[in-house]
């Protein structure tokens, strides 16, 4: 069973009723720009498929009354900035982002045109929103408190390997991934384990980031779009170099990790979906708080336990919101 709920104050003010049909401000067809930080593999794409069936479900019709124009950065934070202003080029009536790195990219590009994340790590730390109630510029949406849930990771991790000491945290090095790492260090310390920080933000990193990660216990894996895209290959070293992996997303479990504990993405995205609507119907972004999640999913892959000889806890089986067998 999934275990979804979000801020009922925020719902309250997005909610619209279904199949209402949307009401345009001006004679022109709405423009919505989609900017990913990611590659369109088929998980990110489900994802952005529930942002266009929750629009749908709210009376959009795309080629009637929405048009949409997408832009992968394919993994590259060198690409965010270029992207972004082809979408501000475009004139879009709505910028939606898919990553905190993406919504920096955005932010930074125009000050003007309305921007929703659909997911991201805590945006005032990110310096894109002034506050979750308030965000006082042309940014909101719903956050994925990657961030926040770094701390329940690491103690599910001790939780699962009792003895465990040390701890690798991959990530991509961004800014976004580099608030997790702090949290992953924060959290580690208060139970007494050490951590490696290893990068890896191309393809052609990750042998050499599990060789080094292989001196350790276990690895903690950083949500982030160039790690996501890299999921299956990262389970299969994380395997190969006998290594324990916690991960953000149910995603990362299905393609080999070993656990999971974060939020519904696809949900992230519907949610996302009624502040498009709200917008293109006049609201302003800096009258729209900004969502978090308050329950999230816990996913355990009894299959890669299996592999790695380890005997997944009663406790935790009993507390899994899905056991992959």
């Amino acid at each position: 069973m999934n275990r979804r709920a979000f801020v009922t104050g925020v719902g309250a003010v997005l909610a619209a009723p279904l199949g209402a049909v949307a009401q345009q401000t001006s004679g022109k067809m709405p423009l919505v720009g989609l900017l990913d930080y990611s590659a369109p593999d088929t998980a990110r794409l489900n994802w952005w498929k529930t942002l266009r069936e929750a629009l749908h479900e709210l009376g959009y019709l795309e080629g009637r009354n929405i048009r949409f124009e997408a832009r992968w950065a394919q993994g590259r934070a060198d690409r965010l900035a270029d992207l972004a202003a082809e979408l501000v080029q475009l004139r879009v009536d709505v910028l939606v982002t898919g990553g905190g790195e993406s919504a920096r990219a955005a932010k930074k590009v125009t000050t003007s045109i309305p921007i929703v994340m659909a997911t991201g790590a805590d945006p005032v730390r990110l310096g894109v929103v002034e506050s979750l109630g308030r965000p006082a510029g042309n940014v909101t949406g719903v956050t994925s408190l990657s961030t926040e849930l770094i701390a329940k990771r690491v103690e599910l991790l001790r939780e699962l390997v009792p003895k465990i000491s040390r701890v690798a945290v991959l990530s991509d090095g961004t800014a976004n991934a580099l608030l997790s790492v702090r949290e992953v260090e924060s959290a580690a310390r208060s139970l007494g384990l050490v951590t490696q920080s290893i990068g890896a933000a191309r393809r052609d990193d990750f042998d050499r980031a599990f060789s080094t990660a292989a001196r350790e216990q276990a690895v903690i894996v950083v949500a982030s779009p160039p790690l996501f895209t890299e999921r299956k290959r990262i389970a299969d070293l994380a395997l190969k170099h006998r290594l324990p992996t916690v991960v953000g997303g149910r995603e990362y479990a299905e393609a080999g990790g070993l656990l999971s504990y974060a939020v519904s993405y696809p949900e992230l995205f519907r949610r996302a979906a009624l502040y498009v609507d709200k917008i293109l119907k006049g609201a302003k972004p800096a009258d729209l708080p900004v969502e978090q999640p308050t329950t999230f999913e816990l996913i355990i892959n009894l299959k890669t336990a299996n592999a790695l000889g380890l005997t997944i806890p009663r406790s935790l089986l009993l507390r899994a919101d899905q056991v992959i067998e």
